[in-house]
């Protein structure tokens, strides 16, 4: 089952998210969920195997330049994650569909993502689910 989550689902989340981007802490992480939620111009959808939480994935409208774009807004996706032992059984693709219906109910035309430029899994990924590669930068930054 894949639902639009709720404020109920704020912890699993942060324990699934928490493997996605381990420099946050769980707390951080459902504070993060919280607002999230509570947000019209973003989703987050969790996916539930006899009852546990096994991934989701997180969408938003974003209204500035998205590389490779040509409209706005455009449907973003933000994170998606699904447990090891569930992968390769659809359940990503289902998750992404949800973010992509979700986005097209807002409008939008495009729906677009990222990765790590040295992100394997998740740049092989985009490409399986139909994502063509629009840029690849690489961003500095410097104290001053």
């Amino acid at each position: 089952m894949i639902r639009e989550a709720t404020q109920a689902d704020t912890l699993a989340l942060a324990e699934l998210a928490i493997k996605l981007w381990s420099g946050h802490t769980i707390s951080e992480l459902q504070s993060l969920f919280l607002d999230l939620i509570c947000n019209d111009n973003a989703v987050i959808f969790i996916k539930y195997v006899d009852n546990k939480a096994v991934g989701f994935a997180q969408c938003q409208l974003r209204n500035d330049y998205v590389e490779g774009t040509d409209t706005s807004p455009v449907g973003y996706l933000e994170g998606i994650f699904v447990e090891e032992e569930y992968r390769h059984n659809g359940y990503a693709k289902e998750l992404l569909s949800k973010c992509e219906n979700w986005a097209k109910e807002r409008h939008c035309t495009e729906f677009a993502s990222d990765c790590a430029i040295d992100n394997e899994i998740s740049f092989k990924f985009h490409l399986s689910m139909g994502f063509e590669e629009a840029n690849r930068i690489i961003c500095f930054r410097k104290d001053i």
